[in-house]
């Protein structure tokens, strides 16, 4: 792999080997770590995913009975 430059940033062409394997297109988010000296690890962006799981994990029980209104949440 190569780094050059994007605008002010620097930027890294992955090759399709790479790609592939975690099935990557072009517009995803990824993660990149250092899994040693010379190797990167490169993987899907789960961020968006651990931060429903957490959120899903504080979800409580609705009382019965309950009933959302978009009406009666924006009278004013």
């Amino acid at each position: 792999m190569q780094v050059g430059r994007w605008g002010d940033s620097l930027a890294v062409r992955l090759p399709a080997a790479v790609v592939d394997v975690p099935g990557l297109k072009e517009g995803d988010e990824i993660e990149i770590a250092i899994a040693g000296e010379r190797h990167l690890r490169v993987d899907r962006d789960r961020s968006r995913e651990r931060a429903l799981a957490q959120l899903k994990a504080l979800r409580r029980p609705l009382p019965p009975g309950f009933r959302f209104s978009r009406d009666e949440a924006n009278e004013r």
